[in-house]
């Protein structure tokens, strides 16, 4: 009986972080689509066939990137692929957490006062297997929002959605495989985002003396943690993400007109031909989009927080009659 009720529990814990995890996942993602946008320009552009080709003209920065997309596509193209982002984003964090806590009961417990350095480990290794296992469930949805949002200039778009993209790229001439284009380097670039992602927050959480207050104070502490942790997850796997956007961006063409043939040949035709910093173009706009992740901690924390509180409440008035 007590093993079913464990089990029951766990469930239920499980399917709450899946629901909060998702539900501030997409309200982050929608609030920065048009940085996310921009960032995903400028990091594909030099992979991207019409800029190659001279038929779209190169951005020359985040600036002329954002006034260009309002010009040539109006306001709401800076949401291009944002449903599709959402969709693939909702699942995606949801699993992150849901899988983050499910792991973490695996590893011994740590005191993060007495055993920082191995409480710090602990919450690495399961943020980044976290990452890594929800990748393998939705990249493909990953993989149409990166072609969706790269799709620029002011003619006919490439793709009319998200069902037109991965079924265009299913049937081309890499088949099914095309929608995992780049997934080895995801995963291996995910486990540093993921692991310092959630590590260091969760760390850095149990430092901030306003962990438990759901007031104004509480969010600006948590938010400051929280960008300071986003931001340093982003540039240590920045390099990664560049690298499989752009295997990405040659999908759904054929293996001879595929300008690298893997990760290893991406990473170094990049930084031959265009330089180590090539590896890091819009990490500036990629910066700014991280106000959006720090915000899906926040919002998971504070939602938590309101959680466990109106549980609380309730416990209480369902016992006053026995009183």
């Amino acid at each position: 009986m007590a093993a079913t009720s464990k089990s029951t529990d766990n469930a239920l814990a499980f399917l709450k972080d899946f629901t909060l995890g998702g539900v501030s996942g997409a309200i982050a993602k929608t609030c920065t689509a048009p940085i996310e946008r921009v960032k995903l320009i400028i990091q594909t552009q030099d992979a991207n066939p019409r800029i190659i080709s001279g038929e779209v003209p190169r951005y020359t920065g985040i600036g002329n990137c954002f006034v260009r997309v309002y010009s040539e596509q109006g306001l709401s193209a800076f949401w291009r692929g944002n449903f599709t982002n959402c969709i693939r984003y909702f699942p995606t964090q949801a699993f992150n957490f849901a899988f983050k806590d499910s792991i973490k009961k695996l590893f011994p417990k740590a005191d993060p006062k007495e055993e920082f350095v191995k409480f710090f480990a602990i919450n690495m290794a399961s943020g980044g297997l976290a990452g890594a296992g929800s990748l393998c469930l939705v990249y493909p949805l990953d993989y149409a929002r990166t072609r969706l949002a790269s799709d620029v200039g002011a003619g006919k778009s490439t793709f009319n959605g998200l069902g037109d993209c991965l079924v265009k790229t299913a049937r081309g001439p890499g088949g099914i495989r095309g929608l995992y284009n780049g997934f080895g380097v995801s995963v291996v670039g995910i486990i540093p985002y993921r692991g310092v992602y959630f590590g260091m927050y969760d760390s850095l959480r149990e430092k901030n003396p306003y962990k438990k207050d759901l007031g104004p104070l509480g969010v600006i502490s948590k938010f400051a943690v929280a960008q300071v942790t986003a931001i340093t997850a982003g540039y240590a796997s920045y390099p990664f993400d560049t690298v499989r956007r752009r295997l990405q961006m040659q999908s759904e063409k054929p293996r001879s007109e595929w300008m690298y043939s893997g990760t290893a040949d991406c990473f170094a035709k990049v930084a031959k031909n265009e330089g180590i910093g090539a590896l890091f173009k819009g990490a500036g706009a990629n910066a700014l989009r991280t106000v959006g992740s720090a915000l899906v901690l926040v919002l998971y924390d504070q939602l938590q927080g309101m959680l466990a509180k109106t549980a609380e409440i309730a416990k209480e008035k369902l016992e006053e009659p026995k009183k």
